[in-house]
């Protein structure tokens, strides 16, 4: 089995395995975006986190990693990654086209259910607020907003929305 999973958010800096192959990717007609609440991994129900999801949107596009499991991992990795992307069923797995600089790549993504409970469409300062005080399971909100937005920089991506997000957690989470 081979097996190619796009990375655009926490996947990035925190892919679960160990990549047999990696390629800069992008996906068409989808966006990245701060659009599904975390009531398990960066927020609880009571007080849900925001984390970042493939958002369609026609003449979008996303750039980030496709990452290749070893052939001998593949099925291992899938049930990882379902284990902890599908944790909740606001997420949909589907098998993408990206382009990569060695062509058309076909690739596992984790993509939002806009009729899902957990899909939101809010301001940056709303995303702001709430990535702010937000904690779950895997940790603070903050750090997987600060990591993706660091890996992104390495990666030479601009987010004008993320840097502006990053920008202003800081400044809410800052304590005398």
């Amino acid at each position: 089995m081979r097996l190619w999973v796009f990375g655009y958010g926490s996947l990035l800096w925190n892919p679960g395995f160990t990549p047999a192959e990696a390629r800069r990717a992008v996906l068409h007609d989808y966006h990245r975006s701060f659009c599904m609440l975390s009531i398990h991994h960066r927020g609880t129900p009571e007080a849900p986190g925001l984390v970042l999801a493939l958002d369609a949107v026609p003449g979008g596009q996303c750039t980030g990693m496709a990452f290749r499991a070893e052939d001998a991992e593949a099925e291992h990795v899938l049930k990882m990654l379902r284990d902890r992307e599908l944790i909740s069923s606001a997420y949909l797995e589907r098998t993408v086209t990206l382009q990569t600089e060695d062509g058309p790549q076909d690739a596992v993504a984790y993509v939002i259910d806009p009729q899902h409970d957990q899909y939101v469409q809010l301001d940056l300062d709303t995303q702001a607020r709430m990535i702010a005080r937000s904690t779950g399971g895997r940790g603070p909100n903050p750090e997987y907003l600060y990591r993706t937005a660091a890996h992104l920089d390495q990666m030479d991506i601009v987010d004008p929305d993320m840097r502006w997000l990053v920008d202003r957690v800081r400044a809410l989470t800052v304590t005398d």
